[in-house]
């Protein structure tokens, strides 16, 4: 048996699958964000290895563990982890959707290395700009570190003692070579750091390490291996199956993701696609992100008073766009347009404008924005023709619908179960820990696929044309 853990934002979730990966048991702990300033989101590492300890216990308790051969773990990428020399957090992490750093992230962009050596923009979210803001506004803690771990791999220090990340995860920092798979020198010299402050690195499906004696016999597990695992996104798409060329995902979570496998490496930075490595060797991955989809929905909720639920049960059968347009940069945006200042708009606000177009204004918004993703991602040579459509906002049949008309393309709808960033993890466990290939990372079975609607393409192509008109117009605001 094996084990997938996931470290979400606002969660982190174990999986226990079988041989046969039937699932045994699952468990999920909550996780705090802190906000302290506009653009900033931290979290407390601490907080991430107490809620494994607790996952952990809470699988053994439900299920039989002894026959536990391996672990993988997933997590948000691009964060922040900041170790001393005695393996103490000096800060709290800053996370993913943390934009404080986007000055130090324009400096780094404006050097063509950067661009040339990782494939990517380097955007505020990244890694590498985060820690330069560390060196100008708190140096004391800068001259400390003698570790920069991305979050799963501080779990991975906490679970094997072992300083280790995975490429899928290492090509969100800008300090990795993304075609070569491997840190760059030249990029850590230009951010004053060297290799030594660097993990070591691995393919996702490889041994990184071994848990540690004293916390397998706390826990009441065996010393299995734990597996390099993957970044959260790389992991999902092992999850869902969608490793071979031309396979792709659409998720719907708290971020926005169309996420395409590549069998080979074709960087075009001036899109603001992101290219990574995938979390098998020999693959790599591009993604057009945006920062906020269930996210702006959470947001309408808490300004109206009202639960998600209560927003989304009684759309109607209207799916053509509104009049009144939402922009859903809540925090800024990233594919296509790199503004980490960029904020979210309502427009074209009447007498008669009510909660439930508010809450359609924002579905159709966040459609809009993948629209934009899929033609960044065309930009760079890569069509998808079909995509799985995952995560929580995929429950609701009218975004679904709404989003197969925007993009143009059908979207498959899994069955019930897990097919996100644990089950990848698990999978990634089972191939260090069985000596198994990519073989077991199958797609899911399908419940049905969406289609898009004739009579709403046209529709949905004049509102994401309205879209960018305004997008145009406010940018500069």
């Amino acid at each position: 048996m094996f084990i997938g853990l996931d470290l979400g934002t606002s969660s982190l979730k174990a999986l226990l699958i079988d041989d046969s990966q039937n699932i045994l048991a699952e468990h999920s702990v909550a996780l705090t964000v802190q906000r302290p300033h506009d653009g900033w989101s931290e979290q407390d590492p601490a907080s991430w290895c107490a809620a494994v300890v607790t996952a952990l216990k809470a699988l053994v308790s439900q299920a039989d563990c002894s026959g536990l051969k391996g672990i993988g773990l997933a997590g948000h990428m691009h964060g922040a982890t900041l170790i001393g020399a005695d393996d103490a957090v000096l800060r709290p992490c800053m996370l993913w959707n943390d934009t404080r750093s986007h000055v130090e992230a324009a400096v780094m962009d404006s050097d063509p290395q950067f661009r040339a050596i990782t494939g990517n923009i380097v955007f505020p979210g990244f890694t590498a700009p985060k820690v330069d803001w560390v060196r100008k506004n708190e140096p004391n803690i800068f001259t400390k570190i003698a570790k920069i771990l991305l979050p799963k791999d501080y779990l991975r220090l906490f679970l094997t003692g072992e300083y280790i990340s995975e490429m899928s995860d290492a090509a969100g920092t800008a300090w990795l070579n993304t075609g070569a798979r491997n840190w760059s020198n030249d990029l850590l010299k230009a951010c004053h750091l060297t290799r030594k402050q660097m993990p070591s690195l691995v393919e996702g499906s490889d041994v990184s390490g071994t848990l540690r004696a004293d916390l397998a016999a706390e826990l009441g597990l065996p010393q299995a291996v734990v597996a390099g695992g993957a970044g959260d996104n790389a992991a999902a798409a092992i999850g869902a199956g969608v490793v071979k060329d031309g396979t792709g995902f659409l998720s719907l979570g708290t971020s926005g993701v169309l996420f395409a496998a590549n069998a080979s490496y074709k960087p075009d930075p001036a899109t603001a696609v992101h290219t990574f490595c995938h979390a098998v060797s020999g693959t790599w991955h591009q993604m057009g992100v945006i920062l906020a989809a269930t996210d702006a929905l959470n947001w309408l909720a808490k300004l109206t008073g009202q639960s998600v639920s209560d927003l989304t049960s009684d759309l109607g059968s209207v799916v053509a766009p509104n009049k009144t347009l939402f922009l859903p940069y809540l925090g800024g945006e990233r594919t296509p347009h790199n503004n980490a200042q960029m904020r979210g708009q309502f427009l074209h606000l009447d007498h008669a404008t009510d909660v439930k177009v508010a809450a359609r204004a924002v579905l159709q918004g966040v459609s809009f924005a993948f629209a934009d993703c899929k033609h960044a991602l065309e930009a760079t040579g890569t069509t998808l023709m079909q995509a799985l459509a995952m995560g929580g906002g995929a429950k609701s049949d009218h975004w679904l619908l709404m989003l197969a008309s925007t993009l143009n393309i059908p979207l498959d709808v899994p069955k019930s179960g897990d097919f996100g960033a644990a089950l990848g993890a698990a999978r990634l466990g089972m191939m260090a820990g069985a000596g198994v290939g990519i073989e077991v990372a199958t797609q899911p079975p399908l419940a049905k696929t969406v289609e898009p609607e004739g009579s709403l393409i046209a529709a949905m192509a004049d509102g994401h044309a309205r879209y960018k008109h305004a997008y145009n117009i406010l940018k500069n605001l």
